[in-house]
């Protein structure tokens, strides 16, 4: 027929033919009812299948030829197409369809075992008529009809579980939807239907989630929750803004916590005891990130933000700090292996990094490390080393050029201690004393002015003796005696000789006891008059020498805590201790009071101010010209690693600065200022 032009003929009669017997084909499925109906279907679609490809088979010569020219469907998809229009998307069968695969899905939700054979031949009769039929007559309605069913099912077991059951079903069902789409969909529909499930029931529901009294995240995080904490970072990360809402609460509720803590006065009356809990808060935070939230980055940057923003509201944090590191180092590491030690050290440099006022710290730092140095009480020369190279690896060469020359002081003072022995040795000399002098380079060390203070004779002679051999080994040098900061071991007999005991004193402590081997009592003023020791160190001497419980080898009267100025002094005969060796007034360090806290804020601003000017010429010279807000911003930059410089200072740093014409305004514009070179 095609060959004698009769193709047109013999290609309409096909389909004629095709939408005669579809129309009985449609009748018989419409008739079934229920699950028998998708079986119709299926035999139906089996046979029209087959029957189709063997029209196809036999009109050939028909598709090469008369189709091609014409513009045809081919036979094979003639019936397809036909079979879509008059089968599936007649309206009763295609309603019933919808309706019958829905309810087989529901009903697999609700538990029910399904034909999931029967489904997925369904649903691939759908795909090989076209991917836009199985869209169109299926796929839509399904994704519409699961997001009714998550959205109501969310609604419900919100309103009756807490967080962890409902991420728990939340996580079960989307494995179901997986799995489902491996059963019986087309493998294009997982991440619509993933979608659509992970917004009904994690976007939608995320904030209640996460705000869940009892359940919430805070909760979790309180509790350490890590299962469920890490479940909940798992279903957040899979829709948007969900991992951003974790750290914002997160970061909020550890701020909140944080401000809680500095601003307790109570928990800031110990400073080693406050820095623990900070150090214990961090590591519970640090576990949670690497345990429940894949060791984040983000979620790390975001504990690192919180820790800042408290911590520097306290200020005193940089002293806290320092005065743990000194507990940690005199005696907190005693025994601690070396990773043990390496660890805490670790953990505190990550406090410390927290630290705006980093220059606060240090002159803190250099305090107590001078206290730790002289009294010979560290743990071990390792971890101050370690500790050290820490600082310096964190804030460069200038931070700890100092403290390094401190260590330096030490060890040559060894060895001049050991030359000068020697040479008394050599000269058959022997002091009525044993003598350790320690020489400090100044402006190395936390010195103060050097202080009066009345040594005994046989002291005065030995140092006297000391001071002639050191400056006629090194010529052109001065010495000056930090009294305040030397101790002293005496020997001391009570109960009229029988008990025997070593102290270790203070060297104002020391010169204080002296005085009582010649007199019974000394009033408060004999004694100030007979030293001249600053009162403010001379009542802290009297105070640990006749106030410590257990340590009071000197008695007070009258009797209380406070040393007045009326007082008078007896030794205390009667003392006894089970210890032979007694250390006194060597409590461990303490924070400052209010006027020494004082002093050091007005030290560390005066120091600044030399380094505000420096950073300002250093970028007005490389920049030449600079209006008054970049230079503020700039000079900001660079100091940040030390402190935060205030921009009035800045402002005043800059006025000095025009003054001794290193710089000048501009005449057309008084913001902007020039480099006088």
């Amino acid at each position: 027929m095609v060959l004698h032009k009769f193709g047109d003929k013999l290609y309409n009669g096909v389909a004629g033919a095709l939408r005669s017997h579809l129309a009985g084909v449609a009748a018989r499925i419409e008739a079934a009812q229920g699950l028998p109906f998708l079986k119709e279907l299926k035999s139906c679609w089996d046979d029209h299948n087959k029957s189709t490809q063997m029209i196809r088979d036999i009109l050939m010569y028909m598709d090469r030829t008369y189709v091609t020219q014409q513009h045809k469907a081919p036979v094979f998809q003639l019936g397809l197409d036909l079979w879509r229009e008059q089968v599936v998307r007649q309206p009763q069968i295609h309603q019933r369809l919808l309706a019958i695969l829905g309810d087989m899905v529901s009903r697999e939700r609700a538990g029910e075992i399904v034909d999931r054979a029967l489904l997925r031949a369904t649903t691939q009769m759908l795909m090989d008529l076209g991917k836009p039929t199985y869209e169109e007559d299926f796929e839509r309605h399904f994704l519409a009809t699961a997001a009714d069913f998550y959205a109501k099912e969310a609604q419900e077991v919100i309103a009756s579980s807490n967080a962890p059951e409902y991420m728990l079903k939340a996580e079960r069902r989307l494995a179901e939807e997986v799995e489902r789409v491996k059963n019986y969909l087309d493998e294009s529909t997982e991440p619509k239907i993933t979608h659509v499930a992970e917004h009904e029931l994690i976007t939608v529901q995320m904030k209640a989630l996460v705000e869940m009294e009892g359940s919430g995240l805070v909760p979790l995080l309180m509790d350490d929750k890590y299962e469920d904490l890490g479940r909940m970072y798992s279903l957040f990360k899979r829709v948007d803004d969900g991992l951003a809402l974790l750290r914002s609460v997160m970061g909020s509720h550890i701020k909140e916590e944080g401000r809680a803590l500095v601003n307790d006065p109570e928990k800031t009356k110990d400073p080693v005891e406050y820095v623990s809990v900070l150090l214990g808060m961090r590591d519970k935070y640090e576990a949670s990130i690497s345990r429940a939230f894949a060791d984040d980055k983000s979620f790390r940057n975001t504990l690192n933000q919180s820790f800042e923003a408290f911590i520097n509201q306290q200020q005193r944090s940089p002293e806290f700090i320092s005065l743990f590191i000194d507990d940690r180092l005199r005696k907190g590491l005693k025994g601690a292996s070396e990773g043990e030690v390496e660890a805490t050290l670790d953990k505190v440099m990550a406090l410390f990094r927290y630290l705006q006022e980093k220059d606060v710290f240090e002159k803190y730092y250099k305090q107590h490390l001078a206290k730790r140095l002289l009294s010979g009480r560290t743990v071990s020369d390792d971890a101050e080393r370690n500790m050290l190279v820490k600082l310096k690896t964190e804030c460069g060469y200038q931070f700890t050029s100092k403290l390094e020359s401190m260590f330096t002081d030490i060890k040559t003072s060894r060895d001049t201690m050991g030359d000068f022995k020697a040479r008394l040795a050599e000269q058959g000399e022997e002091l009525p004393l044993d003598l350790s002098v320690q020489v400090l380079t100044t402006g190395s060390w936390p010195t103060q002015a050097a202080s009066k203070c009345v040594l005994p004779a046989q002291l005065e002679g030995a140092c006297e003796t000391f001071r002639q051999f050191y400056l006629g080994a090194h010529s052109g040098r001065r010495l000056s005696w930090q009294t305040n900061m030397g101790t002293a071991d005496l020997k001391a007999n009570f109960n009229n000789g029988k008990a025997k005991h070593e102290i270790t004193v203070s060297t104002y402590q020391m010169v204080v006891l002296l005085l009582f081997n010649d007199a019974e009592q000394l009033s408060y003023r004999e004694i100030a008059e007979a030293t001249e020791i600053p009162a403010q160190e001379l009542k802290r001497s009297l105070q640990s020498l006749a106030c410590a419980k257990g340590k009071n080898v000197l008695r007070k009267e009258p009797m209380s805590k406070e040393v007045e100025e009326s007082d008078s002094f007896t030794f205390n005969d009667a003392f006894t201790s089970k210890l032979y060796k007694i250390k006194i007034g060597t409590v461990s360090a303490q924070k400052e009071g209010e006027v020494e806290k004082q002093e050091t804020r007005h030290k560390v601003e005066e120091d600044r101010k030399p380094q505000i000017e420096a950073a300002i010429v250093r970028i007005m010279k490389a920049r030449k010209r600079l209006d008054h807000n970049a230079v503020v911003s700039e000079v900001t930059r660079q100091l940040a690693s030390r402190f935060l410089p205030n921009p009035a200072v800045i402002k005043k740093r800059i006025e000095s600065l025009i003054e001794r014409e290193f710089l000048e305004r501009d005449p057309n514009d008084r913001k902007v200022y020039v480099y006088l070179a």
